[in-house]
């Protein structure tokens, strides 16, 4: 039903294409070559035609747009998306028991007692 209903929306997408491209924006395109007036369909009727069957088939296909939703092809309910899965099977972690990484795992901190008291000339010489 899914295809069938695709189908139907492509055929009235094209036809639309079709009607709007005969029709002249100024008042003109398929009408405008019926300049007799004793035509059957004269260009008055032919401008009504046209813009009821862009409306038709602008109707048409916002109906079957939203018809077809009813009928989009769904998987089974016991296979799960692939992200799902993952979702489901990841350790979660409580961002309260680690503290943050500011770049101190790549130079360890040494201790402030721990560090030789060594101070350059230039310190020296300010003292």
């Amino acid at each position: 039903m899914y295809v069938f209903i695709s189908i139907l929306i492509l055929i009235a997408s094209i036809l639309l294409i079709l009607i709007v491209l005969i029709q002249n924006s100024k008042g003109g395109g398929l009408a405008s070559g019926f300049s007799s007036s004793n035509q059957i369909m004269g260009v008055r009727k032919t401008t009504d035609f046209l813009e009821k069957a862009t409306w038709s088939l602008a109707g048409t296909v916002i109906v079957l747009s939203i018809l077809i939703t009813a009928f989009i092809p769904r998987a089974e309910h016991a296979a799960q998306s692939e992200i799902k899965q993952q979702v489901n099977d990841a350790i979660s972690i409580d961002p309260n028991t680690i503290a943050p990484d500011f770049g101190t795992a790549q130079q360890p901190a040494v201790p402030a007692e721990e560090t030789p008291a060594t101070t350059t000339p230039a310190e020296e010489s300010n003292r």
